[in-house]
């Protein structure tokens, strides 16, 4: 059986440090690049951390069903699974191991019930997610004030997946993570 492994949970939960540390762990393991309408962070590779595509690129993308699951995550600013992505991982013979949001996780969760463990990373509380979010220093104070919003929607729906981590710290998740994935992998 095909298998699918989906970190998930709010911005600057840890997941996509979580999700590294795995597939440091497992040869067997790919990362799933997820396509967004964002521009690069400093040191992101297109192809590598992301497919950086326009806003058009996108909706075309949508409308040709080359998606398996996208979101507007805010407006004007797309993320999403592409079909391909997952195809050419499972053709090499390994297993997809996706970093998205909390709702595309969950339509992943869906169209693939029996073949995903979907992994909720949690801050524990929002205010170790503020924290979280302005030592990356990747926010504005407007964009951290739209993350903390959405994150307080994400945390309700934590109940809906598999399996939860608790990010109280880094070293204690990655840990819980690689026995949850050993196990989902036997």
């Amino acid at each position: 059986m095909k298998k699918i492994i989906i970190f998930a949970g709010p911005s600057g939960t840890g997941k996509t440090t979580i999700a590294r540390f795995i597939l440091g762990n497992f040869s067997n393991l790919s990362f799933s690049v997820s396509a967004t309408t964002r521009p690069p962070r400093h040191g992101e590779v297109n192809g590598k951390d992301y497919y950086f595509l326009s806003p058009e690129e996108f909706t075309k993308r949508i409308e040709l069903g080359d998606f398996i699951e996208y979101e507007e995550v805010y407006a004007g600013l797309y993320y999403g699974t592409m079909k391909q992505e997952i195809s050419r991982i499972w053709a090499e013979g390994k297993i997809p191991v996706l970093d998205v949001d909390v709702n595309g996780a969950l339509n992943i969760k869906n169209i693939y019930p029996e073949n995903s463990k979907a992994i909720f990373v949690h801050p524990m509380t929002i205010q170790n997610l503020e924290t979280r979010l302005i030592k990356r220093k990747t926010e504005s104070e407007q964009t951290l004030k739209k993350r903390l919003e959405r994150a307080e929607m994400e945390l309700m729906k934590a109940e809906e997946f598999d399996e939860i981590i608790y990010n109280e710290d880094l070293e204690t998740a990655c840990n819980e993570a690689l026995e949850l994935v050993s196990e989902y992998l036997k």
